[in-house]
C-alpha cells in the first residue's frame, strides 16, 4: 500500500510537470499572437478559482509530507523540514481565505511559497549533484540532504514533489492577482 501511495502521489507530479509546461507553452504560443482562446480559456478556468485549486495543492502536498514521513517512515532532512515550515502554514492561510472569501490572499502566500521553491530548487540541486559542502551533509539528527529514498520517471523525488507543489501555488496566486485587480477596478 506504501509503495502505490507514493507511484500515486509521483505520477499526480508527473502530471502536473506536464501540465504546468503545457501552460508555459500555450503562453508563449499566446504572447507570440499563434493561440490566445486556448491560453485565455486555461487562465480564465484557473484563475476563477485559483484559491481553491491552491488550497487543494496545499493540502495534497501536506498530507503526502506527512504520510512519507509518519507511514512510510522516511525520515525528513533539515532542508525538507524547511520546505514543511513554508508548505503548512499555506492549508491554514489558503483555508481562512477560501472560506472567508478573501481577496487579498496572494500577498500573503505568494512569499511563502517563492521561498519554500526557492528551497526546494536547492535542495533538488543537492541531491542530483551531491557535494561535500552541502549544509547537510553530516549526518546530526536528521539524515543527509542529498539522500534519495526514490526517485520516479527519472526526475521525481521528494525535493521535486515539493517544488511542483510551490510553482503551482505560485502561478496560482499570481493569476489570483490579476483577478483581484481586474475586480478593484470595475
Amino acid at each position: 500500500m506504501i509503495q502505490s501511495v507514493i507511484k500515486f502521489l509521483a505520477l499526480l507530479t508527473l502530471v502536473t510537470n506536464l501540465f504546468l509546461v503545457y501552460l508555459f507553452v500555450t503562453f508563449i504560443l499566446y504572447k507570440l499572437g499563434l493561440s490566445k482562446s486556448l491560453f485565455t480559456s486555461w487562465k480564465k478556468l484557473l484563475q476563477n478559482k485559483a484559491v481553491l485549486w491552491a488550497f487543494i495543492v496545499a493540502l495534497t502536498a501536506t498530507l503526502g509530507s506527512l504520510f512519507l514521513s509518519e507511514i512510510a517512515g522516511y525520515e525528513p532532512c533539515k532542508f525538507c523540514w524547511l520546505q514543511r515550515i513554508f508548505m503548512y502554514p499555506l492549508v491554514f492561510v489558503l483555508g481562512v481565505a477560501l472560506f472567508g472569501k478573501a481577496r487579498d490572499v496572494a500577498k500573503y502566500v505568494k512569499p511563502l511559497s517563492i521561498v519554500g521553491g526557492i528551497l526546494a530548487t536547492y535542495h533538488y540541486y543537492i541531491q542530483i549533484n551531491p557535494n561535500a559542502l552541502a549544509p547537510c551533509t553530516s549526518v546530526g539528527f536528521s539524515i543527509s540532504c542529498s539522500e534519495r529514498f526514490f526517485t520516479y520517471y527519472g526526475y521525481i523525488t521528494i525535493p521535486w514533489m515539493s517544488l511542483t507543489a510551490f510553482l503551482l501555488i505560485t502561478l496560482l496566486m499570481f493569476l489570483s492577482l490579476k483577478l483581484g485587480n481586474k475586480k478593484a477596478k470595475n
